[in-house]
């Protein structure tokens, strides 16, 4: 797909779920938008879930992206928090896939390859390199994690789509 494509990433988590979108016009990147959706933590589990669902279904109404970038799931020490992070992933994940838009999904090792240039990078490097690539975004966090997931969606969709042909 040649021109302009809009990209959003997205980091889930039970919590908070960053998002972050990117326009890719060939190997030009540039920022749009971001921020952090946050379900209330005394809600029970449904309606946490619940919540990210609405919400990335809104984001996907009112910016019109043409694919989305998830962070896959990494395994936790705690199978409990595993198993939150999964429904958390899936509600967002959900949306997506049922607006029929394509969605990559990224190991976090790869993710900070793709922005840093090594898959150990830590937090504030992740954070500082998404700033010299989509300047004007100055992201923090949740919010520059799933920034730099859209980066790495951008650098990778194209070797998907030639795998696929």
């Amino acid at each position: 797909m040649a021109g302009l494509i809009r990209i959003l990433g997205i980091d889930p988590g039970l919590n908070k779920t960053g998002w972050g979108l990117i326009a890719q016009d060939g190997t030009r990147l540039a920022f749009l938008a971001c921020g952090v959706i946050k379900p209330d933590a005394k809600a029970e589990m449904p309606q946490r879930l619940r919540f990210i669902y609405d919400a990335v279904e809104d984001l996907i109404e009112t910016h019109q992206p043409h694919e989305v970038g998830v962070e896959d799931q990494f395994v936790h020490a705690s199978g409990v928090s595993a198993l939150k992070l999964g429904q958390a992933r899936a509600a967002a994940v959900i949306a997506p896939a049922r607006a029929g838009l394509m969605v990559g999904e990224y190991a976090p090792k790869l993710v900070k390859k793709a922005v840093v240039g090594t898959g150990n990078a830590e937090k504030h490097q992740v954070e500082a390199m998404v700033a010299m690539l989509l300047p004007g975004s100055k992201a923090k966090a949740d919010a520059a994690d799933a920034l730099a997931i859209a980066i790495c969606h951008a650098h990778h969709r194209g070797m998907k789509t030639r795998m696929a042909s």
